[in-house]
């Protein structure tokens, strides 16, 4: 099998050349440019592609991938809210993910946001740099005897659940699907958890329901000086409400390490770059907003469990045997 890798950085590279000799039926070509309409060509004379979470994978996409013989996508990472999957099937294209690498490294870096945001550890750090060592505009709240209110009890939420209670705060959650493992969280209604939360913490997966559910109306039911967080999906969270919510002076901190508008620009470098976008701008005029580049998932466990399970699916899918937890149905 041979698999074209799209939108490959340095540390895909690494990852998977560390992994790769265990496969001796697979070859890999990386490509630095990601998938469009416009690339989806490159991948003629390759049995699959790799892409991320991302990439352009829509119906124009989808059909020139079909009609260039690919009839495998794999998708190194968890999300797949940008694909087509009507356009997938009916191109007869499966499409493996993978559905856990490392919870751990997306829950510790939502508290990561909470702690650097909440204690102003961006601006102290830049303050030092310019021999500023005035502690004024530095004022943080302590998360001990707190309440955490964590949205979305999956893996992920269950390991921002553990988290939390580490540091001495009592854990309440809301999901549709309470996690039985879960024994020292109570569950509560969403409008119940908007209230009582002292930091707030995003892990659902955006759907029609789950879209814009942090809004002007479940803003105004939080705390006052709340710490909210997502590292789940930029558009759980309607980015206007919530600028007009910082202005008012609504919350402590927000830490971001997704936004709205931000798929130009995932993992690229941009400096040198005019934005055609104010929204990242506007948000980090906040001194109370830290945001970065979706770089939750960045360690090199996660990396290595990405890449093992990458490779696994493509050994499976070529043995006719797919790893069925893993494949993603309309």
């Amino acid at each position: 099998m041979r698999i074209l890798f799209y939108d490959t950085k340095k540390y895909d590279k690494e990852s998977f050349d560390k992994v790769l000799p265990k496969y001796k039926d697979i070859e890999i070509e990386y490509a630095d440019s990601d998938i469009s309409v416009e690339t989806a060509r490159y991948a003629a004379g390759f049995d699959a592609i790799c892409a991320f979470v991302s990439s352009d994978l829509s119906k124009p996409v989808l059909d020139i991938l079909a009609k260039e013989g690919i009839k495998l996508i794999l998708m190194r990472c968890a999300g797949f809210n940008n694909i087509d999957l009507k356009a997938a099937k009916k191109n007869g294209i499966t499409i493996l993910r993978v559905p856990g690498y490392s919870p751990e490294a997306v829950a510790e870096h939502a508290m990561a946001l909470a702690l650097a945001s909440n204690r102003h550890i961006h601006k102290g750090y830049i303050k030092v740099r310019e021999n500023n060592f005035s502690l004024v505009g530095l004022t943080g709240l302590n998360f001990h005897h707190k309440t955490a209110g964590i949205i979305g009890t999956g893996k992920i939420g269950a390991a921002m659940c553990r988290i939390c209670r580490g540091f001495g705060m009592r854990v309440i959650a809301y999901d549709i699907y309470q996690n039985p493992d879960l024994d020292f969280v109570e569950y509560v209604e969403l409008d119940e958890l908007l209230k009582e939360s002292d930091l707030i913490s995003l892990h659902c997966p955006l759907t029609d329901e789950s879209y814009h559910m942090i809004n002007s109306k479940t803003i105004k039911k939080m705390k006052d000086k709340v710490v909210l967080v997502n590292t789940s999906r930029g558009a759980l969270i309607d980015t206007e409400d919530l600028i007009k919510g910082i202005r008012e002076h609504k919350f402590h901190s927000v830490g971001l390490d997704v936004y709205e508008e931000e798929t130009e620009n995932v993992f690229e470098n941009r400096e040198d770059d005019i934005l055609q976008t104010s929204i990242t701008s506007r948000l980090l005029s906040f001194p109370n907003v830290i945001v970065t580049s979706h770089q939750a998932f960045l360690t090199e466990e996660a990396l290595e469990a990405i890449s093992y399970t990458t490779m696994e699916n493509a050994q499976s899918y070529i043995e006719g045997n797919v790893i069925e937890q893993n494949l993603i149905h309309e």
